[in-house]
């Protein structure tokens, strides 16, 4: 199938109340194992890089080979770039062929992050590429920007309506309890700040740090207006498990634990996203 809009798979997603994966990728093997588990579930899927996994599969690989399987593919799949904290990295991806940006200016104050989400804007919106942006900070990692529980907060409502008016964004990026990486203590999600959000502004809402995340947080995000759930650490953890555990020296040996492993929990997550 031809890459698709991620725009299009999260208004069909918000017609049909469940949310689409967004699974970070940083391989061959790793990016199979997304779009296998979805066209065996026949479930659309987005498949994400931030500039670190790019640089690190390498943007000519993403051009030439994932973009390809994903035309090949039984199903219907978005790539996104994930976590730009630059314009520079989505002019990039724009034109390497993602159908889907995201621009991570929340560590900014708002205004330089309406400042920066429009420049993004200009140069993805009128090529067909989704936008993606977030307001609002979620604790842990994310590539070279670190929030600390303490810098961390939840979007307020009011600045998540003004930022959507005044930056034209296709999906908006949300903080409401979840955080980047595995949790260190119990996970409060804000469902009822989700519900609010939802009924204030009329694009999808993304929620990241998916990983680890119980269930029922989950489906109690979708069922409040959710729409695409990232998912990262808990995918690479499954290879890293995998690949610690093995001890054939051979490729088959080595490798493959891990891409069955990280495909069982990309199947894992898409059959929670969708649970109707």
């Amino acid at each position: 199938m031809a890459l698709a809009a991620m725009k299009e798979l999260l208004t069909d997603a918000a017609a049909g109340g469940y949310a689409v994966g967004g699974f970070e990728f940083w391989s061959i093997d790793s990016a199979r194992a997304i779009l296998e588990a979805a066209e065996e579930l026949g479930a659309p899927v987005i498949l994400q890089a931030g500039p670190g996994e790019i640089e690190f599969i390498g943007l000519s690989v993403i051009e030439h080979a994932v973009i390809r399987m994903i035309e090949n593919a039984g199903c219907r799949a978005a790539l996104h770039l994930d976590h730009s904290a630059g314009v520079d990295w989505v002019r990039r991806a724009v034109d390497a062929g993602f159908t889907a940006v995201m621009i991570d200016a929340s560590h900014l104050d708002f205004d330089g992050n309406v400042r920066l989400t429009r420049e993004a804007a200009a140069y993805a919106k009128p090529r067909g590429v989704t936008l993606e942006a977030e307001i609002g900070r979620l604790p842990g990692l994310e590539g070279a920007i670190d929030a600390s529980e303490a810098d961390a907060y939840q979007t307020d409502v009011e600045e998540a309506v003004q930022f959507t008016a005044l930056t034209g964004v296709d999906c908006l990026a949300v903080a409401v309890g979840t955080v980047h990486g595995f949790y260190r203590a119990e996970p409060k999600i804000n469902i009822g700040r989700i519900s609010e959000l939802s009924a204030a502004i009329n694009v999808p809402l993304v929620l990241h740090g998916g990983s680890g995340t119980p269930d029922g947080a989950v489906r109690a995000a979708i069922d409040a207006g959710i729409r695409k759930i990232n998912v990262c650490t808990e995918f690479m953890d499954a290879y890293r498990t995998a690949y610690k555990s093995s001890g054939t020296p051979s490729v088959k040996g080595l490798f493959e634990p891990g891409f069955i492993a990280g495909k069982k929990i990309i199947t894992e997550k898409i059959r929670l996203f969708s649970i109707k």
